[in-house]
């Protein structure tokens, strides 16, 4: 069996929410709390979780879930999600309430407005049904209001990009299936595409994907970028630029370090290191082809590293970055074709130094100069 299928699958902070809420729910219009409590999925699968906290008071009823994300490297993994229930007023159906270290949406471009408790629309719907569903068996109004708490969530958060994206004093309460599949990177390409929708909404014209924190920081100081204009991309970019197509914004840079940047002009949409190496022998060629001798390109062909190759370049005066960035220019702009996209490819070495650059060109026009 392959790896990747023993891997056990988790739940999202969605799918913990909705059934603490039922739970709570049941608690505030009965006195007992149904434990374990099960809940439908978006898919149609009922699944059942275990009260961690169950505290009834006169007005409210509060449960508790601890999230389980599987073998996913979550944040989140371990978090309680405690949820309260109130009565609303009524006819004024779910509403929703930020607790402490649940978030605040402060941007435009979101799922959910400025102004809004940072609790997606699919976890919000899951409320909603959960709701229903109980209100419907006890035959009573679903007029409720549902309050979401995720204690240390305003640490946890601090390690994500949420206060990139606008999303102040905690976590987002996010999940579209309800199920956390393991190194499925969903969440990281979910965060790129709010990261675009974001920078959209603000009005930006310029932003930058980058493939790591060196690169990052030194696009920030080549440009003067605001934080919003950063997209950390990470080694998604396929991700980042097909959303782009259909997502645009007049003027991309790609930012990254040399091997990055060199599996991407050799055709890698995905740059992760399990997905492919740098082919040194197309490297040699490609350095051959801007003028390098015999003896470099033997030196590349020799070399432990793609930052050792570009260094024997250096010595020798050629501009191998440059050459890799029109490369790289060249497949990525393949992906935003059809679009007026204003493209440029920077590449930085471990010093967070400029070591190629394909200036920027509009992607339904010539490759850059030379």
């Amino acid at each position: 069996m392959d790896e990747a299928r023993k891997l056990k699958r988790g739940w999202t902070t969605g799918a913990c929410a909705t059934a603490a809420s039922k739970a709570a729910f049941t608690a505030l219009l009965t006195g007992a709390f149904p434990d374990p409590v099960e809940i439908t999925l978006p898919n149609g699968q009922v699944v059942a979780f275990a009260l961690a906290v169950s505290r009834k008071e006169e007005n409210s009823a509060t449960a508790g879930i601890v999230k389980d994300a599987g073998d996913d490297p979550d944040v989140t993994h371990g978090a309680l999600v405690l949820v309260t229930v109130r009565a609303g007023a009524p006819g004024s159906g779910v509403s929703f309430k930020a607790g402490p270290g649940v978030g605040t949406v402060t941007l435009p471009g979101l799922p959910v407005p400025p102004g809004e408790p940072a609790i997606n629309p699919v976890p919000r719907q899951m409320m909603r049904a959960a709701i229903a569903e109980v209100g419907c068996a006890m035959g009573v109004p679903r007029d409720v209001e549902i309050e979401i708490a995720i204690p240390h969530g305003e640490e946890m958060a601090a390690k994500t990009l949420n206060a990139r994206l606008g999303i102040l004093g905690g976590l987002s309460i996010l999940g579209t299936t309800g199920v956390v599949v393991p190194y499925s990177c969903a969440a990281w390409i979910a965060t790129i595409h709010q990261g675009i929708d974001v920078a959209r909404a603000l009005g930006l014209d310029h932003v930058a994907g980058a493939t790591g924190r060196t690169s990052e920081a030194a696009v920030a100081k080549l440009y003067d970028f605001s934080e919003s204009a950063l997209i950390d991309m990470g080694d998604f970019v396929g991700g980042m630029l097909k959303y782009l197509r259909t997502h645009p914004l007049p003027r991309v840079t790609i930012a990254g370090g040399v091997a990055k940047i060199t599996k991407l002009a050799q055709g890698l949409l995905d740059l992760h290191s399990g997905r492919g190496s740098v082919e040194l022998g197309a490297l040699a060629e490609l350095a051959r082809a801007e003028g390098g001798s015999d003896v470099l390109v033997q030196h590349i062909l020799g070399a432990n590293t793609t930052a050792e190759a570009f260094g024997h370049a250096a010595a020798e005066g050629i501009a191998l970055g440059d050459a890799v960035a029109r490369g790289a220019w060249r497949v990525a702009a393949g992906v935003l074709a059809g679009t007026d996209i204003a493209l440029d490819i920077a590449i930085f070495d471990r010093e967070g130094r400029l070591v190629g650059q394909a200036r920027a060109a509009k992607v339904h026009g010539a490759p850059p100069e030379r």
